[in-house]
């Protein structure tokens, strides 16, 4: 086991890794910006490294100073979190060849899954099911785009392969728009994310987002842990997740469970990793892979009592999984709640200085959270500052703990979306259960006319 650990990261999730390694006895090397000085993960750590001022472009996505970071105090692995260089292959070859171990999967393995088009052919190669698409990038003669978007049938959606986050993507519904919108997403996609590929899939109307969670070693084991349902989301951004999916049945989720498992042990994956499907009809379609532990995280954990961080550390150690298959069961119904520093109903993102906090309690609530209060929310990152997560022997228990818990939660000195999730929680459809990827948008908009 490694003595020493790196977080190449921020905020609850920096937070997150320091526990499980403090849990393991391993020490840890928190590095920061310059606004993150005070941060509660810093003054926690064995040793702290200030990397840069606060643009994250000369912090967070700074390699060399990360490098350097890890070099000076002897560290012996770096954990990447979620976000900034986490699925940077690039950053993870860098880790490797200075002598560091990278906790996440070999480089080549994160640009496979890194590029949508070659990641959908390896699902394909493992007998993964994926959306019904063009065979690969789109070609460049406008007459053989239009031919493969027939073929798929309308509509279709544009993606850019190297996109993420909801960026580099455009419905088509009709035949006349859709040369000009894949020029269009070829040029965007060249300035966002230095690659103009892009490919096109038939769109689905009403889906559901679901993943599933998978752990794999590098002696070809790999298991998988369930899903999760993430389809409460907002421009492609996830607000509430839960698990396991409500009204799926248990025998397609083993089914597809057992085919990213196995794609896993094919492309010889290696630590944590996320398969993501859109589920519509009783068919789930592949969409893209995450080589990272995820926000959503805690939900799994709750419903299985594996602690995901810290595999994902034995595995990089060079352990081999504790856990077979037959190990993981699947008890209760977790859901969680994304706190973000925002508007709850503008979303315009409200940093600044924390006055009042009171964190929620009681049985089956964690609550992880970088904040305290004095502590002042910087304006430089993603406005997500903590997560509530509320466990029960069912979902309606689930959401039951979850409407107190967000009542007794005190922030003040900012806005929050706390608001919203306390209507989300009382709101019909998401307490019956299965709602699409469109349902909040959709809400959200009708209030809005209903405003004016």
């Amino acid at each position: 086991m490694f003595g020493k650990i790196l977080i190449a990261n921020r905020g609850e999730i920096a937070l997150r890794v320091q526990r499980a390694c403090r849990e393991l006895g391993i020490k840890t090397v928190a590095v920061h910006s310059e606004v993150d000085r005070e941060a509660k993960y810093v003054k926690l750590a064995d040793e702290s490294v200030c990397i840069g001022p606060a643009q994250s472009a000369l912090s967070y996505l700074n390699i060399p100073a990360i490098i350097s970071a890890a070099e000076v105090t002897d560290s012996e692995a770096i954990h990447p979190g979620y976000g900034f260089l986490s699925e940077n292959a690039d950053f993870a070859e860098r880790v490797e060849s200075s002598g560091f171990v990278f906790i996440g999967p070999r480089a080549d393995t994160i640009r496979l899954m890194g590029d949508k088009v070659s990641a959908k052919d390896a699902m394909k190669a493992a007998g993964v099911p994926c959306v019904p698409g063009s065979d690969g990038a789109l070609p460049e003669d406008p007459k053989e785009i239009v031919r493969i978007a027939r073929i798929v049938g309308y509509p279709v959606i544009v993606k850019a392969a190297g996109g993420g986050g909801g960026r580099g993507m455009r419905v088509v519904h009709t035949e006349a728009a859709l040369v000009n919108a894949v020029q269009m997403t070829r040029t965007e996609a060249q300035a966002a994310f230095g690659n103009p590929m892009v490919y096109l899939e038939r769109f689905l109307e009403n889906p559901r987002h679901v993943e599933i969670q998978i752990l794999a070693d590098q002696f070809k084991n790999a298991i998988y842990l369930g899903e999760r349902d993430c389809s409460m989301q907002r421009r492609h951004q996830k607000v509430i997740e839960e698990a396991p999916a409500p009204h799926i049945p248990a025998r397609l989720i083993s089914r597809i469970g057992e085919r990213c498992a196995d794609a896993c042990r094919r492309f010889d994956y290696r630590g944590a990793g996320t398969f993501e499907f859109l589920y519509e009809n009783g068919e789930f379609f592949f969409i893209e892979m995450n080589t990272r532990v995820q926000v959503e995280h805690p939900v799994t954990e709750a419903i299985t009592g594996i602690d995901i961080v810290q595999e994902q550390i034995r595995v990089a150690a060079g352990e081999k999984l504790r856990y077979r298959q037959k190990d993981v069961t699947f008890r209760g119904h977790a859901i969680e709640c994304r706190i973000n520093a925002e508007d709850p109903f503008t979303f315009v993102p409200c940093p600044g200085k924390i006055t009042f906090y009171h964190p929620p309690g009681g049985p089956g609530i964690r609550v992880d959270s970088h904040i305290y209060q004095g502590y002042t929310v910087p304006q430089h990152y993603d406005s997500m500052v903590g997560k509530v997560i509320a466990y029960g022997d069912t979902r309606e228990q689930a959401i039951r703990r979850m409407r107190i818990a967000l009542s007794e939660m005190g922030i003040e000195g900012i806005k929050t979306n706390i608001p919203l999730h306390q209507e989300l929680m009382q709101d019909a459809r998401f307490v019956e259960g299965g709602t699409s990827i469109h349902y909040l948008e959709k809400k959200l908009a009708e209030k809005g006319e209903v405003k004016r």
